[in-house]
Parts: structure tokens; sequence; C-alpha cells
């Protein structure tokens, strides 16, 4: 997995492949990608990268920690 820091969306999606969720899929507001009933919000297209503290909430939401982000 990528170090926790700053991530471009498209890593972000692919990551968050590996980890066995599906989508992203289109919601409300944001697409989301899901994982056994999980559901977890993926940030819109922007020009920059995902910061840490997005990331965090992201990871968090998503049941998944710190160390099983850079470990996998």
């Amino acid at each position: 997995m990528p170090p926790f820091g700053p991530i471009k969306r498209q890593d972000l999606i692919r990551a968050m492949k590996r980890l066995g969720f599906q989508g992203p899929y289109s919601g409300g507001r944001h697409q989301f990608m899901a994982r056994d009933g999980l559901r977890t919000r993926v940030p819109n297209p922007h020009r920059s990268d995902i910061g840490r503290s997005l990331l965090a909430m992201i990871l968090k939401e998503a049941g998944i920690s710190k160390e099983d982000w850079e470990s996998v």
C-alpha cells in the first residue's frame, strides 16, 4: 500500500480495491466504494492530492487502521 500521506484519488481507489472494496459507485454528492455492506465515500476529483487528514477520515470510515493501510 502507499504510505500514509497525501495520495492521488486514483491511487486511493486502486488501494481500496486491493483491500476488497468494489466501486466507485455513484452516490448523492460523492461516489462511494463498498465492502461487506460497508459504504465509504470517495472524494470528488480535484487537481490536488487527498491530504493526510481527509485520508485518515476515509480510513476510519472504512474501518482500516493506519498500520493495515501501510502493511498490505
